[in-house]
């Protein structure tokens, strides 16, 4: 029996008002969509709805930078500063690399605020916390250095070669079926790498079927991919708040790009932004991977009973992210 055989017999959890969700097995995609996208209209979620993903788009930026890496294009211990002056005055960040902006160890919160202006709050590499403005530092870079916006950065190397037509960063790009929950209208507030993905199921398991076989790197880099650069905090600590920074969680690390479950070869991403939740794991064991894209969910304790589907068994990666207090 296959991964994918019990999800027609899936139940659409919690408060989830639609529901797009795709395993790749052996190769082979198959595809579930269960409620509405759009609460206003009550049009059915279909296989081309496209959702917003937000932090999904973090390891296919990462596939991105990694094929510039064997391109000769960048190197994993550039000095980004040298490219960007993204935190103008902060004399650790000249030290940021983009294998820190990878693992999250740059020493940057998640996002800055009014009230809490960008700069790292430890030295780079020390350890880990979890940064979107990390991403946009590696983007505006990498923008600089090719002189290609990010989108066309990634159509160019990831969305063309792996037939996702239906996936984008951009925020101007309008497409025919958006899953859009009432009164949450997309915002353009320009590209970026670690917030605006966009994409359906198909094209994200697209992806997720490259990156089980290794597809468009080098097999060292393949594996690097994977490999354990950082042990996460047991619970989630803000960059500024380094109590408890030092209890690490024994199950999850974090390699270029993805969450890994160190007792496993399980890799995984979540993403949520003001009711959209998506989740993705895999194995390369296995050859099997899932990617979940909802709308109207406001936490991820209902994914655990998908997820099971496909990955029977304790998840290391659900614990962990239950423990996050900013879900």
């Amino acid at each position: 029996m296959g991964k994918s055989d019990d999800l027609g017999h899936a139940r659409l959890p919690g408060n989830i008002d639609g529901l797009s969700l795709a395993v790749v097995e052996n190769g082979e995609i198959v595809e579930r969509v269960f409620g509405c996208g759009d609460q206003e209209t009550q049009a059915p979620v279909t296989a081309r709805s496209v959702f917003r993903a937000a932090s999904l788009g973090k390891p296919v930026f990462s596939y991105a930078v990694l094929k510039l890496v064997d391109q000769g294009v960048i190197s994993l211990d550039t000095t980004l500063a040298e490219l960007e002056n993204f935190a103008p005055g902060d004399p650790l960040a000249v030290g940021i690399t983009a294998a820190h902006v990878l693992s999250h160890t740059t020493g940057f919160p998640n996002w800055r605020t009014p009230e809490e202006p960008l700069r790292t709050h430890f030295r780079p590499g020390e350890r880990f916390s979890y940064s979107g403005e990390g991403y946009l530092f590696l983007q505006r870079a990498l923008e600089r250095l090719t002189g290609e916006s990010l989108d066309a950065m990634a159509q160019r190397l990831v969305f063309e070669p792996l037939g996702m037509t239906r996936s984008t960063f951009d925020p101007s790009h309008i497409f025919d079926d958006e899953a859009a929950l009432s009164g949450n209208a997309l915002k353009s507030k320009g590209a970026n790498a670690a917030a605006s993905f966009r994409t359906t199921a198909r094209d994200y398991a697209r992806f997720l079927k490259a990156v089980l076989a290794g597809e468009g790197l080098r097999p060292t880099t393949s594996r690097a991919w994977m490999e354990p650069r950082t042990r996460v905090p047991a619970n989630f600590v803000n960059t500024s708040d380094p109590r408890r920074a030092h209890q690490t969680d024994p199950d999850v690390a974090w390699g270029l790009g993805w969450g890994l479950e160190t007792k496993s070869d399980h890799f995984f991403q979540w993403g949520a932004n003001n009711g959209y939740v998506s989740f993705a794991i895999g194995s390369r064991t296995d050859q099997a991977a899932f990617v979940l894209l909802t709308t109207g969910f406001t936490g991820l304790e209902g994914l655990g009973q998908l997820v099971e589907r496909v990955f029977p068994g304790p998840r290391a990666s659900l614990a962990w992210l239950a423990r996050r207090t900013d879900l």
